[in-house]
Formats: C-alpha cells, structure tokens, sequence
C-alpha cells in the first residue's frame, strides 16, 4: 500500500484525506439512522403513560425528550397537553425541524466528498501528464520519469473513483433513510396529537 501511494504522489494526501472523512461519516450516519437511535417502543409507551395522567410532571418529560428523537417529539406536544390541538400541532412542527436538522447532519458533507474526490482524481491526473510532458527531451525520454507520469495519473483517477461510489452511494442511501425515518416520525406525532385530543 505504501508503494502505491508513493507511486501516487503528492496529489493522493488530499484523497487519502476525502476518504478517512468519508468513512467517518459514512460510520457516524449509519450509527446515528437506526431505527432505535429514532424510534423506541418503550418511549411510546411511556409517552402514552404519561398523557393518561392528569398532570405529568416535568422531570419526567424531560426524561423523555432525552430518549431519541420519537421522544422528543411526543415531549413537546406533552408540555403542550392542556393547549389547543393547532397550538401542540406547531409545537411538534418545530421539535421536527430539530429532528431533521440532526438526521440531515453531515448529509450535505458526505455528498461533497462524493463529488469533489473524482474532481482530485483528476488533479492528480493533470499532475501525472505534467509529470510526463516535463520528463520528455529531444534527446529521449528518460524510462523512469515518464512510467512515474503516467502512475500517477492512473493511480489519482482509480482512487478517486473508488472514494467516489461508496460516498455517493452512502449519501443517496442515508438521505432516502432519512426521509423515511421522518415520514414516520410524522405519523407518530400526528397520532399521538389526535389521542392528546381525546383525552382533552
């Protein structure tokens, strides 16, 4: 491996660097849009135990906010409880845009790396050809200087390309997971107001 990049260049630490991040973030996500990190039935419950007693008190919803992102939700229509169902519909509106300012994190970060890594593949390409066109003399060419060239630009492109499609991969995968989780954060908030409602 470390003839490789040697044989790389210069140019191949800035795609060294696009990966590590890449595979930090690909890590994070993965960790952070499970299912229980989202949803939790015990929190549901909880929060339905809470809403059937007459004045819940605040350590325990703020217990429950504290659970996921399920129980941050039902948290903030809770503190609203005894409020109109328009008031505790705005209320789980905005502990919803928390929430998906937190599954969206790092998203954007991700898909950067996935299409600035071919673009340093390429650099490391135009690198690779100065590299060739600089080795070259009327007199000849020396061998070495000019196989050196030419693997530094195959080895940029190839490593940029394989940075590329798992990012870019990860990227569209984590935000269709993302949407998802938020569409059923979505019906859980709106179910959870309508039982609110019954109770009122």
């Amino acid at each position: 491996m470390l003839s490789i990049i040697q044989a790389a260049g210069w140019p191949i630490w800035f795609l060294l660097l696009c990966s590590i991040i890449g595979l930090a973030l690909i890590i994070e996500r993965g960790i952070s849009l499970r299912s229980a990190a989202v949803f939790s039935t015990a929190a549901r419950d909880h929060a339905y135990e809470l809403a059937r007693q007459a004045h819940p008190s605040a350590e325990q919803i703020q217990r429950l906010q504290k659970t996921n992102a399920l129980g941050h939700i039902y948290a903030s229509l809770l503190q609203n409880k005894d409020q109109p169902e328009t008031v505790r519909q705005h209320a789980a509106e905005d502990a919803g845009s928390e929430v998906y300012f937190q599954l969206n994190r790092y998203l954007p970060a991700l898909g950067t790396i996935a299409v600035i890594a071919p673009l340093l593949g390429l650099f490391g390409t135009v690198v690779g050809m100065i590299e060739i066109f600089a080795s070259y003399q009327p007199q000849g060419s020396d061998p070495t200087l000019l196989a050196n060239g030419i693997s530094m630009a195959l080895y940029n492109t190839g490593f940029g390309i394989i940075i590329a499609v798992p990012a870019l991969i990860a990227h569209r995968y984590y935000r269709s997971r993302s949407d998802y989780l938020l569409h059923r954060l979505e019906i859980e908030a709106s179910r959870f107001n309508r039982f609110l409602s019954q109770l009122s």
